[in-house]
């Protein structure tokens, strides 16, 4: 008997509407579960699953204690406040490119290999890149299976293009070289290693892709349509065919206001689109009814912790449900540290009381 969450992939609208939530904020952990997360985080997880089992939390396997993090930000090691540490560096390809020749000098093929060390820039996949067998040996140790047919198992990978330059040059370099022609050999490269990633993807006893690029930011599109038709759209067809020739299907995770580029991606062979608040979700719902969707969820509400106000955006979401049978509620940018535990809390009782379907 599938799950509800496969049943809300494939669109099949069950009954109660699942989460997918976003979720760094052991303080309201603790305040939820009255057991101190920084004093218990194994104890505290596994109480707050008990209480809320539709968040799905990953358990700690120890209960040593952990140090409370410092709420400000550490400017000099490009790192602030997350979850119950800090981000990673804030610093990507800035500190190993100093200038557009060396962007264009550069060879991810030959530096395939050391992206996995302190040689290359973080690029979040540390990964040896290589060749198909390597890629294939690592991801095979995270997901051993078995695949089972109506489970929600999946798998991620969050450069899926976009994210390949942007992380291993920076925002500016990455801005500044993306338009030259000497740019086409380096994403050729970039999408060489991504082949071999798809290839050892499409083999997993998994069921779902879940593919992340960050393509557009809050207020939309980073680069232009016919860029994206040149760089990005055709490696996300090709790369999504192979999952999708295997009997897998493919989610897409984007960051910000995804509405112009959202028919691009179904187009290249998404089953749907997690993203945030900022995208026109009402919309995407009536056009694609039985396409995966969430995101539509605001932390900004939460923070707000007004309980009318938190009352009223559930009710949306709820309404956004009845209409597409692929959604799932989900605070699309985030729930950090700094959220109330009073907020959450609100938020998965009207959640329990309005996430129904008929």
């Amino acid at each position: 008997m599938p799950d509800d969450r496969y049943l809300t992939y494939m669109g099949l609208a069950p009954k109660r509407v699942p989460h997918w939530e976003h979720w760094s904020d052991p303080d309201a952990e603790t305040y939820l579960t009255g057991i101190d997360y920084y004093e218990h985080p194994r104890l505290c997880r596994l109480k707050f699953n008990e209480l809320y089992p539709e968040f799905r939390l990953g358990i700690p396997r120890t209960d040593a204690p952990k140090p409370r993090p410092k709420e400000e930000a550490d400017a000099d090691a490009h790192v602030t406040r997350w979850g119950d540490s800090t981000t990673a560096t804030f610093q990507h390809g800035e500190a190993f490119f100093n200038s557009p020749e060396e962007v264009f000098a550069f060879s991810p093929l030959e530096h395939a290999a050391e992206f996995r060390t302190d040689k290359m820039p973080d690029v979040v996949e540390s990964l040896d890149f290589s060749s198909e067998e390597a890629i294939a040996a690592t991801l095979k140790q995270r997901n051993p299976g078995p695949r089972k047919d109506g489970e929600a198992s999946s798998v991620g990978f969050y450069n899926t293009m976009f994210m390949w330059p942007l992380l291993t040059f920076g925002w500016e370099l990455f801005m500044e070289c993306c338009l030259d022609e000497r740019f086409e050999r380096v994403m050729d490269e970039f999408a060489e290693i991504n082949r071999r990633v798809f290839r050892a993807i499409s083999k997993l006893p998994v069921n779902f892709v879940v593919c992340h690029d960050d393509i557009v930011m809050t207020n939309g599109p980073v680069c232009s349509p016919a860029w994206m038709h040149k760089y990005i759209f055709p490696r996300y067809e090709e790369y999504w065919a192979m999952c999708k020739a295997e009997g897998k299907e493919v989610i897409f995770m984007v960051d910000g206001n995804v509405d112009a580029y959202a028919e691009d991606v179904l187009a290249c062979g998404a089953r749907g689109i997690i993203t945030e608040p900022y995208t026109d979700f009402k919309t995407l719902a009536k056009k694609h009814p039985t396409m995966f969707l969430a995101g539509e969820g605001d932390n900004r509400v939460l923070l707000r912790n007004d309980p009318k106000e938190i009352e009223a955006m559930v009710k949306s979401m709820a309404q956004t449900a009845q209409i597409c049978g692929g959604y799932m509620m989900d605070v699309g940018n985030h729930i950090p540290w700094n959220v109330p535990g009073e907020a959450v809390k609100r938020y998965i009782e009207f959640s329990r009381e309005y996430a129904i379907r008929p």
